[in-house]
């Protein structure tokens, strides 16, 4: 059976400590942005509010959200994320389109089978997923160029607003809003073009609900077959202070026991409590999973007297990730929530030089 070159990230990650970069939402409310500012004259009638709806930015800012990606690969990052955490066609109805619930009525798979033939919401979808793909390319592209090392874009696949684990209803345990067909046509959706904006690695990340992810997988298998297109997948979850995934409760040994067949490039932990809650967690997967670790914590918990609006500033996340450096754990570190460039730039700081978690793989692996 011939042998084929390992992906230049996964090379990377045999050899180095990779950086991801920070928080998207934290960093633009730096920027102090208004609700003006993300309608513009595109959006201007919207009757939803908008500003919560960061994605959008990529449309109505992309100054802005460029500066970002931008800054994030001078402080560092190997890798910058999309500004796609909400971009799907469920998300996206959020700010969209009228909650039945103000008027006596539910969310339930007839409305949900409405916001999927929604072709308004599919064509918004795809091009803030397009669109923003296309920037972090462009920008990944131009430091590389300055700088002679590559650097790679992650398509940010999030966990969606509704659930497929739980249901919202107290009297009726069997009712969920969404079918699981539902969630992987919108996902579908998102990750087409995520590609066709030139993304390296599909991420699917911050999961709460293991069904979701098992979902938003299951797309990115059909895609790559339809389309004939293969990329590496990330996959990262979410956890609380037992280690559980936070809506579906999977344990994180169970978590990795759902998603290995997908044989990820790297499987990790994200979000979650801040990195000190986290380290147990990372440490039991680290011990399970066959594959290269991620971790990119919260900084601490939310503080809302804090200027990001969490506990921990760049010299502590710097020496927490430093912790799971020298504990041999993980192979891409960086931050989520509450991180902004400051906060990567001194991770990739503490990093540098310190040895990535050993991977079994060899650098030539079968086809």
């Amino acid at each position: 059976m011939p042998n084929t070159p390992l992906h230049p990230l996964e090379k990377i990650l045999h050899e180095r400590i990779a950086i991801i970069d920070g928080a998207m939402g934290t960093t633009i409310r730096t920027y102090g942005k208004t609700e003006a500012d993300i309608r513009g004259n595109r959006f201007a009638s919207s009757t939803k509010d908008l500003l919560n709806d960061g994605d959008l930015f990529s449309l109505t800012q992309p100054d802005m959200i460029c500066d970002i990606h931008r800054r994030f690969l001078e402080a560092g990052a190997d890798i910058i994320e999309t500004n796609t955490f909400g971009a799907t066609s469920i998300t996206q109805s959020e700010f969209f389109v009228d909650d039945p619930r103000e008027y006596g009525g539910r969310k339930d798979p007839e409305f949900y089978q409405k916001i999927i033939d929604d072709k308004t919401l599919s064509a918004l979808a795809w091009e803030i997923n397009e669109t923003s793909a296309r920037q972090c390319r462009q920008w990944a592209d131009n430091i590389a160029s300055d700088t002679g090392r590559q650097r790679f874009v992650a398509g940010a696949i999030g966990p969606l607003t509704v659930s497929l684990s739980n249901s919202p209803d107290a009297d009726d345990a069997g009712f969920r809003v969404v079918t699981f067909d539902q969630v992987k046509t919108a996902y579908a959706e998102q990750i087409r073009a995520l590609i066709a904006g030139g993304s390296d690695i599909l991420l699917v990340e911050t999961i709460f609900d293991s069904l979701n992810a098992k979902a938003a997988l299951v797309a990115i298998r059909e895609v790559f077959d339809a389309d004939g297109v293969t990329l590496p997948i990330g996959i990262s979850a979410a956890v609380g202070r037992g280690g559980e995934t936070l809506i579906s409760a999977q344990t994180t040994e169970a978590f990795w026991n759902a998603v290995a067949h997908v044989n990820p490039l790297f499987v990790g932990l994200n979000c979650s409590l801040g990195p000190d809650l986290m380290y147990p967690f990372l440490e039991e997967l680290s011990q399970k999973a066959d594959v290269a670790i991620s971790a990119y914590p919260n900084a601490g918990l939310p503080n809302p007297l804090s200027e990001t609006g969490f506990d921990l500033v760049p010299a502590d996340m710097a020496r927490f990730l430093s912790s799971f450096a020298n504990a041999g754990l993980i192979n891409i570190a960086g931050g989520c929530c509450g991180n902004t460039p400051e906060h990567i730039a001194a991770i990739a700081q503490a990093l540098e030089g310190k040895q990535p978690r050993a991977l079994a793989r060899s650098i030539e692996r079968a086809a």
